[in-house]
């Protein structure tokens, strides 16, 4: 009996350690887990942010750009390697691009507060140059800059960061770095991918602000802002007392001071069903330094300048459905920045071509539009600058349209700007221009210009998000200059001191692009 009830026991035993066993390997209860939930608040394509009550949304694009006859993406080939049409112009401008936006929402009871951001990760080709050795007229050593030159990690694996917007929306405000309010909606691109159009306001990659929109129903609005005028709104003051280098010294020296004031911009914006017609202002204080190199040389008084804008757009008319018309309208004086806008290259142009004057080596042709301008002791003399541009776009089928654009500009300086750059008689005799190019063969000295652009592109979205494009660009620099010039010379652009003519130019550029939305 003691035999079996000790055999009793120790199963007893056994069974009681087999089941404590077995309970320290059963699993313990999970917690919840935080599934991603969509969010429906404001459109597709946001979700909740596990744990909170913050809606997000990633977005972006990858693009390939391949451009033909500039050294430039998108703004043209009238300045620079670009406009010297020789062998340092390129064939071909090639960019990789990945673009990624974060859009963050969240519901308060004082409105919306949205967070927003748009980064750029860029490869470019980019441009090759000629040095030169001090004091000698020999280009040593030749194509020597390295491209591409934007590969800010260097190496095969570079590339280039953009900062395109971040910004913070609430309650009517918008704080950081967003598209000026000045402009219109399509900013550069009534109907196009080129950068460089004249005509309005643009800042596409985003202008730093300060910003209240008030809205009054039925889609009209009230925008009042102040913005950053240093990273895209400065066209130039320049000192026409200290001659400027390279091929556009004749416009003096840049003679900027410390930013004083923000650009003050008022916008009111109507839209509906047909379209939208927005009227914009802005006011852009010029705030130049000294005549000289110290405080004791003294200085020009500040000279505020201006501009308005008239933007249109139609949409849905008879050709097609989703066919449109967009078409703005601008006038500036002393804030250039706001018809030629920073991308555009038609602020500062020196392009290259041929010639049948007789002793002449080639032609040029010369643009600059800066704010203002002023000779020593004198006071700043503002610019003034009138364009327009418009677009057509007509939807052939879902995956075809096709767009016709333009755009025009004019510059004008007024005549104690025109005396000091051409001198009293209005040819070159006793002004900046004459004293950098000579008056030998001037038949007229005058910097007012225009620029005409046209252009054409084809896009073709054969699946959702997926756009081919080829966008064509004619510009036209009409100077008013006329006769010869004796051309210092550019050892960065491969360019001899020599005769040349003045001329109006002609350029052209095609745009290839591929890009995938997501």
């Amino acid at each position: 009996m003691k035999m079996v009830k000790g055999l009793l026991l120790g199963s007893a035993a056994a069974l009681a350690a087999s089941s404590g066993a077995l309970a320290a390997d059963l699993p313990v209860k999970a917690k919840a887990v935080e599934y991603v939930k969509i969010c429906s608040l404001y459109g597709p394509g946001f979700y909740f942010i596990p744990g909170t009550d913050t809606c997000i949304k990633l977005g972006g694009y990858l693009r390939a750009d391949v451009l033909a006859n500039t050294n430039s993406d998108a703004s043209g080939n009238m300045a620079g390697a670009g406009g010297a049409q020789n062998r340092f112009t390129n064939g071909y401008t090639w960019r990789s691009r990945e673009d990624l936006n974060i859009d963050t929402r969240t519901a308060t009871e004082y409105g919306v507060v949205r967070t927003y951001v748009d980064l750029t990760f860029s490869w470019t080709s980019d441009t090759y140059g000629a040095g030169a050795a001090a004091g000698s007229t020999v280009y040593s050593p030749i194509g020597t800059t390295a491209a591409p030159g934007n590969a800010t990690g260097g190496g095969v694996a570079g590339g280039a960061l953009g900062v395109y917007y971040a910004f913070i929306q609430f309650a009517g405000f918008t704080m950081g770095k967003a598209v000026s309010q000045f402009s219109a909606p399509w900013t550069n691109y009534p109907g196009n991918n080129f950068d460089g159009l004249v005509g309005g306001g643009g800042t596409v990659t985003g202008v730093n602000q300060f910003t209240y929109t008030a809205q009054f129903g039925n889609g009209v609005s009230l925008s009042l802002s102040a913005q950053d005028q240093a990273a895209y709104y400065q066209a130039g003051v320049q000192n026409l007392g200290v001659l400027g280098t390279g091929a556009l010294g004749a416009y003096g020296a840049s003679d900027y001071a410390g930013t004083i004031a923000p650009d003050l911009v008022a916008a009111l914006r109507v839209d509906q069903a047909w379209g939208l017609f927005q009227a914009s202002f802005a006011a852009h204080d010029n705030h130049a330094a000294y005549y000289g190199a110290t405080e004791l040389t003294g200085h020009p008084d500040d000279k505020w300048g201006w501009a308005a804008q008239l933007a249109l757009s139609i949409k849905n008319i008879p050709t097609g459905p989703g066919d449109t018309i967009n078409v703005q309208g601008v006038y500036t004086d002393g804030a250039t920045r706001y018809n030629i806008q920073d991308l555009s290259q038609a602020g500062s142009m020196t392009y290259f071509s041929g010639t049948n004057v007789a002793g002449a080596y080639q032609s040029i042709g010369l643009g600059v539009a800066p704010d203002s301008v002023f000779v020593s002791g004198g006071q700043q003399q503002l610019i003034q600058t009138w364009g327009m541009r418009g677009a057509y776009t007509h939807n052939w089928n879902p995956y075809w349209n096709t767009s016709i654009y333009g755009a025009y500009a004019q510059v004008m300086y007024n005549s104690t700007a025109k005396t000091a750059i051409c001198g009293p008689a209005g040819n070159g005799v006793g002004g900046s221009f004459g004293a950098v190019f000579g008056t030998a063969g001037l038949t007229s000295c005058n910097p007012d210009y225009n620029i005409a652009q046209i252009g054409t592109q084809t896009q073709w979205t054969p699946v959702k998000n997926l756009t081919f494009t080829a966008d064509l660009t004619w510009q036209r620099l009409d100077q008013k200059y006329a006769g010869t010039i004796t051309y210092p010379g550019s050892a960065a652009i491969g360019k001899p001191a020599a005769v040349y003519e003045l001329k109006n130019q002609d350029a052209v550029t095609l745009l290839l692009r591929a890009q995938r939305n997501w």
